[in-house]
């Protein structure tokens, strides 16, 4: 995919809600807004066109069937959805899990990205693929079956080299690291709350 950013921008500019952007209230115990993150979720998955390879399609579906899992949660109780956190508990009062299963599951999409980006930014001599790698290991692999693991490891080998990557997201290689940093901090405390809020025994079906 070329790349077609104005001079001196960077992919970060054409994604329609950056994780920068989603509000997280910290005197409601860190709840997490139900609109803009879904918006920075599905932003996020425009990172694996940039990555550039057919191989990722199955990482991009999987996160955005679990986006709209949650979405169609939303759509359905809007009142009682407006947080991520009062969207799980209140379909789980309902004994549905839906919307809830597709959060644990974007979550760990989520996790995997941040920390496969976090480990290639603060190691410059790694190749991409040697990060995703890493990371997919400690995030969705354990979860994954004998079926899915294959078609995540085509996409980890099929990664671009790493001075192709970060040329995609923009021109000027220093800006592109500044705007990723902000992106990637948001983008690793969003990942940090739920983590932390998921794994409450409330949480749970």
């Amino acid at each position: 995919m070329a790349t077609t950013y104005p001079p001196g921008g960077t992919f970060f500019d054409t994604v329609k809600k950056s994780f920068v952007d989603v509000p997280v209230d910290a005197s409601k115990d860190s709840a997490i807004s139900t609109t803009e993150f879904l918006e920075a979720a599905e932003s996020l998955t425009t990172l694996f066109d940039v990555l550039g390879s057919a191989a990722f399609k199955p990482v991009k579906n999987d996160m955005l069937g679990n986006v709209k899992k949650i979405r169609d949660r939303q759509l359905a109780a809007p009142a009682l959805s407006e947080t991520l956190q009062d969207l799980v508990l209140n379909e789980l009062k309902e004994k549905k899990h839906t919307a809830t299963e597709g959060l644990v599951w974007l979550n760990r999409g989520l996790d995997f990205t941040a920390q496969a980006l976090r480990h290639n930014t603060s190691n410059s001599s790694k190749e991409l693929s040697d990060s995703f790698r890493e990371a997919y290991g400690k995030t969705l692999k354990p979860h994954h079956s004998f079926v899915v693991k294959p078609l995540f490891s085509a996409a980890m080998s099929a990664t671009p080299y790493r001075k192709d990557f970060y040329k995609k997201l923009g021109d000027d290689d220093s800006k592109v690291q500044a705007e990723l940093e902000k992106w990637l901090a948001a983008l690793e405390k969003a990942v940090g709350v739920l983590n932390g809020f998921l794994a409450r025994k409330e949480a749970k079906w």
